[in-house]
């Protein structure tokens, strides 16, 4: 049996703002160790790694929020085009918006390019600043041409710089689950074009998409590995990596040298998702536990999204990536009430992702 987010699904607008912020907030913590080895992690914070911000003197999130917002802002503008009545092509959006974000870098997109014109995000100074970008990302938007489906920039790029943007896509109501998936594999094509890189950015929209919907934890995620090894010309790492994960998961809680061995270092596309995913499904709270944790006063979502964003960003490999995925997976399960309050107050400028997040529920006609 899957776990429900609780006695009263959250409204839309709360797993808007979940969903974004716990990415952010996963980011946060990931991007503290950076890809630091995972003996220098536990020389830093202890044995048990970094598991929250207390022991950190300030707090950062990189990029990978960055164009998560930015996928965001390519979105609302695509959606304020179709309330008006006039319809836009989604990925041109999306395309402009990423130029705006390459452009905040300080890159160029060469004279082929179109010059975009400025937003609300553009001046929120947290989001022009450089962050480790993603090698991908730039050289792939740098081309100044707009990749498709068909002929997709980077054609061997599989890095995680797709996964970790598409969030977003699962957070549109209304619209069918293959609508998800393409609007999200297609934007992975304006930077990536290996297939895994492609398909793991569709297939994780799906899962927010159906948690957004109210479909339980474990359902879900099954679901999805499902419906992967059915995709036409499915990369087979994609669903080997979903199953595998799925499959530690049942082992419960185990080392970081084992996750990793097993799972990969969360650097491609699929390893990222597939970490994020062992992180969520082994902390799953037990039925029939306890409301709040260890006599104190965290709630079952509360602890439940400290403990897996601890295991997303504590092994090694790309940990801003998968603690961000982990975060984006739980924020939009639980909706705003599984994010630690002592975390966001750490979190680096929460108006900017509050402010994308109100944009979105505006557009999106969400409740609450």
């Amino acid at each position: 049996m899957s776990i429900k987010p609780g006695p009263s699904a959250p409204a839309l607008t709360s797993r808007i703002h979940g969903c974004l912020l716990g990415g952010a907030l996963g980011d946060s913590l990931g991007y503290a160790v950076g890809k630091d080895p995972m003996e220098e992690i536990r020389r830093r914070f202890g044995g048990r790694g970094l598991t929250g911000f207390d022991a950190l003197p300030e707090s950062r999130f990189s990029d990978e929020t960055q164009l998560t917002l930015y996928t965001v802002d390519g979105l609302v503008e695509a959606l304020e085009w179709a309330n008006s009545g006039v319809g836009a092509d989604v990925n041109a959006c999306l395309w402009l918006a990423y130029l705006r974000w390459l452009a905040s870098q300080g890159e160029e997109a060469g004279p082929s390019a179109p010059a975009p014109q400025p937003r609300w995000i553009d001046r929120q100074g947290v989001l022009r600043q450089r962050r480790n970008p993603d090698e991908a990302c730039i050289s792939g938007l740098a081309t100044g041409e707009m990749g498709t489906s068909v002929r997709p920039v980077n054609p061997g790029s599989k890095g995680c710089g797709t996964v970790v943007r598409s969030a977003p896509f699962g957070l549109i109501p209304h619209i069918a689950p293959e609508a998800v998936y393409k609007l999200s594999a297609d934007a992975a094509s304006l930077t990536h074009g290996h297939p895994a890189a492609r398909q793991s950015s569709g297939i994780f929209s799906l899962l927010i998409h159906r948690l957004v919907s109210g479909e339980g934890l474990l359902d879900a995620v099954t679901a999805v590995t499902a419906h992967a090894r059915t995709l036409n010309e499915v990369a087979p790492e994609l669903p080997e990596r979903l199953e595998a994960a799925l499959q530690l998961a049942g082992k419960g809680v185990v080392t970081p040298e084992e996750l990793t061995a097993t799972l990969g270092e969360g650097r491609l596309a699929e390893e990222a998702l597939a970490v994020a995913l062992y992180a969520v499904l082994a902390t799953l709270p037990k039925t029939g536990t306890d409301v709040t944790a260890d006599g104190g006063t965290d709630t079952l979502p509360v602890r439940h999204f400290r403990e897996a964003v601890a295991r997303a960003v504590n092994h090694g490999g790309s940990s801003d990536s998968t603690g961000s995925v982990a975060g984006n997976i739980l924020g939009a399960f639980y909706g705003e009430d599984c994010l630690p309050a002592d975390w966001l107050e750490s979190l680096e400028a929460p108006e900017a992702v509050r402010g994308m997040a109100n944009l979105l529920a505006g557009v999106t006609s969400a409740e609450g």
